[in-house]
């Protein structure tokens, strides 16, 4: 939906906040999707060092296929558009907020992947989801890796969708990125002011909305992004200091990539990187006219990717790459 002009914005931003009536908006789609909040606290209730708040289908799932979320706004407004196919196509969606994004979070000062992974690896345990596939966005892409690395027995194939896991901290100092450091990845991925809002929105669309306000992106920011800004910086930091392709574990798992074909954030040398990585043992498929947002500016396509990747048999070989 594209932003109402600035006179309107102006006064609307006077009686309401644009972005909570979206961000309930999507919670009440999760909701008429079969989909019900859940907050599991680990340990345990009694003393929940970590939570992960989740959507989980209201009855047992069958089939289940984990949504992880990217950087940005929460998992309802990356993943809504996915819900209503996947459910069609027979699968039982679980969509995770990572830790330090919605609500889930920890006291813990643990802040790698590693950690994400085995956070949510236990919250799907205490549920009863011993076996699932995983599609991982961006970030997402990163801890859904180390979850099929840590757990392949449980994680059954995985989708990873702008995920440039392959990516080694010296690509930033010799140009492969928008950004010269982690200091200043994490500037862009955790805009505080609207200014860099804008720019961020500007990479990862191809088509970004061409009316910003300014009200509009402050409303966005207090809403959706004020919180953990410090532990969501120490997850980049923690992500990307010293990362290295050859310490970067070969998954056993069909693997799934999908890369927007215009992509500044992660360039598709990424997506190559990991297809050759992975030595035959994934697809990938290329979204023409998409950037780094290709979840939400192509969700018919990605999702088509996803549903008949997910519904092929597990032990079908393939070493395609489609466009």
């Amino acid at each position: 939906m594209p932003p109402p002009p600035p006179s309107i914005a102006g006064k609307a931003a006077c009686f309401l906040s644009f972005a909570a009536a979206r961000d309930r908006c999507f919670s009440h789609r999760f909701l008429a999707a079969g989909l019900r909040p859940l907050a599991v606290h680990l340990p345990d209730a009694a003393d929940p060092v970590t939570t992960v708040h989740m959507w989980v289908p209201a009855s047992p799932p069958r089939n289940p296929l984990v949504l992880l979320h990217g950087f940005g706004a929460s998992a309802t407004w990356q993943w809504y558009p996915y819900l209503r196919p996947l459910i069609a196509a027979g699968f039982d969606p679980i969509v995770p907020d990572l830790v330090f994004f919605g609500n889930s979070c920890t006291r813990l000062p643990d802040r790698s992947d590693m950690f994400q992974a085995w956070s949510l690896k236990a919250a799907l345990d205490a549920i009863g989801v011993k076996k699932f596939g995983l599609v991982g966005v961006s970030y997402g892409g990163f801890v859904g890796y180390k979850m099929a690395a840590m757990y392949p027995d449980a994680v059954e194939k995985v989708a990873m969708v702008c995920a440039g896991v392959c990516l080694e901290e010296k690509d930033l100092a010799e140009g492969l990125f928008p950004v010269a450091g982690v200091d200043e990845a994490a500037a862009l991925l955790v805009p505080r002011r609207p200014d860099e809002v804008r720019r961020l929105v500007r990479l990862t669309f191809v088509r970004p909305p061409l009316i910003m306000p300014s009200c509009f992106l402050w409303d966005y920011i207090k809403v959706m992004g004020s919180d953990h800004i410090q532990e969501k910086t120490e997850l980049l930091h923690a992500l990307i200091s010293g990362r290295q392709l050859s310490t970067l574990p070969k998954l056993k798992q069909k693997t799934l990539i999908v890369w927007g074909e215009q992509d500044k954030v992660f360039p598709m040398e990424l997506a190559h990187r990991l297809k050759r990585h992975l030595e035959g043992n994934s697809r990938l498929v290329v979204i023409h006219n998409a950037g780094h947002a290709v979840n939400l500016e192509k969700p018919t396509e990605v999702c088509k990717s996803i549903i008949d990747f997910f519904q092929e048999p597990v032990a079908e070989d393939s070493n395609d790459e489609m466009v």
